[in-house]
């Protein structure tokens, strides 16, 4: 190979490798948001679930919020969005999202996994549940202005070998709305 073989190959590799992580970004639904900044994301976990909140597509006013539900045990499956709030005859609790605040839901809140129903003993009607494994959802929302925003979630996750674990409900996590866009954490 000769030299300016060499450089020209070297550039092209290192062009691609620039490009990867941007077309990465682009495959994963999210955007820059000023001069290449990652989407802003938050993550905790409580009562045997790990919960990953991001605010995608942000064109003030409107955005995507995001939230990746991920039980933490294999076996593990959570409940629809569709599920009534106090379950089905007391069993399960749906999985939730919804803001207040200088944000509002600008549509309904969405899964990725399809519904199936599983029969509990006990429990006449068929329940609703995700697979077993990480649900995502996404809820479109809009700004009323600047100002503070709360995240509202809810979920319990179940299996049937490890039994359930202990419900969530209205579990806030804060945002700040300013002129860039929403930020996770209260100014």
């Amino acid at each position: 190979m000769s030299i300016s073989q060499y450089v020209g190959h070297s550039r092209k590799a290192r062009i691609a490798a620039a490009l990867i992580p941007l077309a990465a970004l682009v495959a994963c639904g999210g955007q820059p948001t000023k001069a290449g900044a990652a989407a802003p994301t938050t993550r905790f976990t409580e009562n045997g679930v790990t919960v990953t909140l991001t605010v995608s597509d942000w064109h003030a006013p409107h955005g995507t919020l995001t939230a990746v539900f991920t039980p933490e045990g294999k076996g593990f499956h959570l409940y629809s969005t569709d599920l009534p709030a106090a379950g089905i005859e007391g069993v399960g609790r749906p999985t939730a999202v919804d803001v207040n605040g200088v944000l509002r839901a600008d549509g309904k809140l969405t899964a990725s996994a399809d519904v199936r129903t599983i029969s509990v003993p006990g429990v006449e009607a068929p329940v609703p549940v995700y697979p077993d494994g990480p649900v995502t959802t996404t809820l479109p929302i809009r700004a009323d202005g600047n100002g503070e925003a709360t995240v509202l979630l809810g979920y319990a996750s179940c299996s049937a070998k490890e039994g359930c674990t202990i419900p969530v409900s209205d579990r806030p996590v804060r945002l700040s709305v300013g002129d860039g866009g929403p930020t996770f954490g209260a100014r």
